[in-house]
């Protein structure tokens, strides 16, 4: 039986070589040198599950900012997308009921 929780896998699925490191400050996972969670400024805590799950929040934000960030998009997508809203608003124009 595995003993890792849901977070500890959400973590290893993108930094598989992730472990708690025990400092005077608590508990940080760290994937190397790199505290995973140090940019979103979450804290080292005295629980290990805790620690976990910051470092799951922190990889799901970072997913999240990447997925939606305005300089990660190039031309050709952005391209599409208004291409995709104007067909819909023209769509709707078209089966519009008029009175």
């Amino acid at each position: 039986m595995n003993n890792t929780t849901k977070h500890q896998r959400k973590v290893l699925k993108r930094y598989p070589n992730a472990k708690p490191v025990h400092s005077m400050n608590g508990v940080q996972i760290h994937s190397g040198d790199i505290f995973i969670a140090k940019e979103f400024y979450m804290p080292a805590t005295i629980c290990e599950e805790t620690a976990w799950e910051y470092a799951a929040i922190a990889c799901r934000t970072a997913q999240n900012f990447n997925r939606t960030h305005p300089m990660k998009m190039d031309l050709g997508d952005i391209e599409s997308k208004l291409n995709r809203i104007n067909n819909r608003k023209r769509r709707g124009k078209r089966y519009a009921k008029k009175n």
